[in-house]
């Protein structure tokens, strides 16, 4: 069954998910992220069928998330290396890890990611303003952006009066 495609959409994160929203594309960046390189490790790794693997690697490299390159150790073969774009992603992978690791696994990870020169603790992933003070989506106000669709106005208009109390 194909899903929807929010590629029409004027939302970011709607398009976003029509480019990583399937869970086996963000574990396959996880991966990539964990140093797995080969099409035999992200399968061993990820317990995903050859074809889905297969699927969603052809597709991250379509969308220039992850590229191939020549494996030095083994002729004829490729690798699997995140882009500029993929590594972008890092963010989402640590906040969904913080997440995943209060909400859902009690306090209690199964691993903790420090700083590899000074073996801190990752800091809370928060949104900030531009000045750096930590927001939630109540303290924000949505405004009208360059990629507006003509349905954008009555969309701002109706969050900030249904979130802020404002009309």
């Amino acid at each position: 069954m194909k899903r929807k495609s929010f590629a029409g959409m004027s939302c970011s994160i709607a398009r976003a998910l029509d480019e990583v929203g399937e869970w086996w594309s963000l574990l396959i960046v996880r991966e990539c992220t964990q140093g797995t390189t080969r099409f035999d490790e992200f399968q061993r790794e990820l317990g995903v069928a050859r074809n889905i693997l297969t699927a969603r690697l052809d597709r991250l490299i379509e969308l220039g998330i992850i590229e191939t390159f020549a494996l030095e150790d083994r002729a004829n073969t490729v690798g699997y290396r995140l882009t500029g774009k993929g590594e972008a992603l890092y963010p989402v992978l640590a906040s969904l890890k913080q997440w995943g690791d209060q909400w859902i696994n009690d306090g209690k990870p199964s691993t903790e990611w420090v700083e590899d020169a000074t073996g801190e603790p990752l800091g809370e992933m928060v949104v900030r303003t531009s000045g750096g003070r930590p927001v939630s989506f109540r303290d924000i106000r949505y405004k009208i952006g360059p990629g507006a669709m003509p349905t954008t106005p009555a969309t701002v208009e109706n969050r900030n009066r249904r979130v802020l109390g404002r009309d």
